[in-house]
């Protein structure tokens, strides 16, 4: 059923004109099967029925969704925020891929991942690829095209190929428009949606549909599906029992991403036989945490405003700043394994500073990866305007004294007691007061020289000023990769690789990215992609009830 689907037109206007009188969505009071005619594992009566179901409302959904229904289907979205939706894309950098030679980029996707995603997979990603700008021009999403190749990487084979396209005003106006269009086609969004069970016909693996939990009625609900489902549930970035059973290195608290994204579909899919894979990915590096998720659920960028401060380990050890420069792969070192203490002795990391520093200007920057007003970007871009529900907050105060007296900033007035009151923190208790003073000295030494001979800083400054501070750091970042296996039309598969009737997903749940994330806007490009792919594919379906008339 997954050959010769036809590319859609790239006609404007089409779009609507494609869906015809597949019009809205049915939702609740459908049409109750004849109890006898009804087999013991199906529902006797559907609260909601559509023809393709998206189960997750971000970027990789808002595309697999709409994609459906331009190609003449009904579409439901299922959402775990209470309001909105959106999810990470909604609040990251908009970037996406576009690159100049389809088979090129699929070339440069296959080397990069080392084999770890079949060259299919990656053709069909690069084959959608080199058409995101078109498809930004028939949505009317504003955007501007690099005029350079770039990736993570330039070893690889296509890298001049290899170009990225950036949103104007980042994820947040994606959504935007993306949703308008969602709206303008009367596709309905369930919100406050958990717990998602699919329902399998024990004989054929077909998913025919899902039953969910709606805010606090602890009643099931159950959603038809006629033609196929769709998972677009993002990463596993706020489940820390997931990252301590997969991540190379844990724990990882400094995902500043959209804080719903704790998962749900890893259970979801393997409950119905799906494999998983690239697991142990991750696309970002570090960012500083707090537990505190009151005011913030995540990691927030945060860098001094001068240069009097290092970074060090949970031991008061200096190691390079520069290590996690990569902007998508800094999280790597953090995977330092020390024996004598039989734990990563880099989680948590530390800022280091004096009160030049404290004093110098707004250490913070926000949640969703803003840098603060003299990175260029504006403190709380990203998130300007987001409840705080959905994970909203106001910013870094200008001179850091919230943020110190909330005790999110530790404190001393010498070296030694800053470092006894790190090792008595509820974030590490290995700190080296030794360690740090010698860390601090041997900085300072390097300053006086002009040089840094350990690890290459340009910008120096001495640590001299009491009191001194330090900020914790953790990996994170952006979002996790991996999820269900998919094949090259975005059908989850088994662990032999056969594809389970009727489910597809797309997204970071289930990234190509295998081995390391390699593609500079490859999050937005996998939602991009695939999430067309996965909705062309289920909407060309004939519906499993067709022939049974329910």
């Amino acid at each position: 059923m997954q050959e010769g689907i036809s590319r859609r037109s790239f006609l404007k206007g089409s779009a609507l004109a494609a869906a015809g009188a597949a019009g809205a969505t049915a939702l609740s009071g459908c049409t109750a099967q004849a109890e006898e005619a009804t087999p013991s594992w199906m529902p006797a009566t559907w609260d909601y029925e559509t023809d393709v179901l998206v189960i997750g409302y971000g970027g990789a959904g808002l595309w697999a969704g709409i994609t459906a229904y331009d190609e003449g289907s009904q579409v439901l979205f299922l959402e775990k925020a209470p309001f909105r939706g959106g999810g990470s894309s909604s609040i990251n950098m908009g970037q996406w891929t576009a690159p100049h030679d389809a088979d090129a980029a699929a070339q440069f996707a296959f080397e990069a991942f080392h084999g770890q995603t079949p060259m299919e997979v990656c053709q069909a990603w690069a084959d959608e690829a080199v058409q995101n700008p078109d498809y930004a021009d028939e949505y009317g999403l504003e955007y501007t095209l690099g005029e350079t190749p770039r990736a993570e990487y330039d070893i690889f084979t296509g890298y001049e190929e290899m170009y990225v396209g950036a949103g104007t005003g980042y994820g947040k106006a994606f959504f935007e428009a993306m949703d308008q269009h969602r709206q303008d086609r009367g596709i309905d969004v369930v919100f406050d949606c958990h717990d998602e069970e699919l329902i399998q016909n024990p004989e054929t693996n077909e998913i025919v549909g899902c039953y969910t939990l709606i805010g606090d009625d602890a009643e099931k609900k159950a959603v038809k599906a006629s033609k196929g489902v769709i998972l677009c549930t993002g990463g596993f970035e706020f489940n820390e029992e997931l990252q301590a059973k997969y991540l190379k290195c844990y724990p990882m608290r400094g995902f500043y991403g959209w804080k719903y994204n704790e998962g749900d579909g890893i259970k979801i899919a393997q409950k119905v036989g799906a494999d998983l894979w690239h697991m142990q990915q991750v696309c970002g590096g570090d960012d500083a945490w707090f537990d505190d998720p009151e005011i913030v659920p995540g990691g927030v960028s945060v860098s001094s405003p001068t240069p009097n401060y290092i970074k060090v380990n949970r031991l008061g050890e200096r190691w390079g700043e520069k290590d996690t420069s990569s902007p998508h792969g800094g999280w790597k070192p953090y995977a330092n394994f020390n024996e004598e203490i039989c734990d990563f002795d880099r989680i948590p990391s530390w800022y280091v500073f004096d009160q030049t520093s404290f004093e110098g200007g707004s250490w913070g920057g926000m949640v969703g990866g803003a840098a603060k007003e003299n990175g260029g970007m504006g403190i709380g871009y990203m998130t300007e305007g987001l409840d705080p529900e959905l994970g909203g907050w106001e910013g870094w105060s200008a001179d850091n004294a919230w943020e110190l007296e909330r005790g999110w900033i530790t404190q001393g007035a010498t070296l030694d007691e800053l470092a006894a009151n790190l090792a008595k923190s509820k974030w590490d208790d290995k700190m080296d007061a030794d360690k740090l003073k010698a860390s601090v000295e041997r900085w300072n030494e390097l300053v006086d020289k002009g040089v840094d001979e350990d690890f290459g800083r340009e910008e120096m400054g001495k640590i001299e000023t009491g009191p001194f501070y330090a900020i914790p750091l953790y990996p994170g970042i952006c979002n996790t990769i991996g999820g269900a296996r998919r094949n090259e039309h975005a059908n989850v598969v088994d662990p032999d690789g056969e594809p389970i009737p009727r489910l597809y997903s797309a997204g970071s749940f289930g990234n190509m990215n295998g081995h390391t994330y390699a593609i500079t806007g490859g999050n937005g490009s996998e939602n991009w992609c695939v999430g067309r792919i996965a909705g062309r594919s289920a909407a060309a379906l004939s519906a499993w009830d067709a022939a049974e008339g329910k």
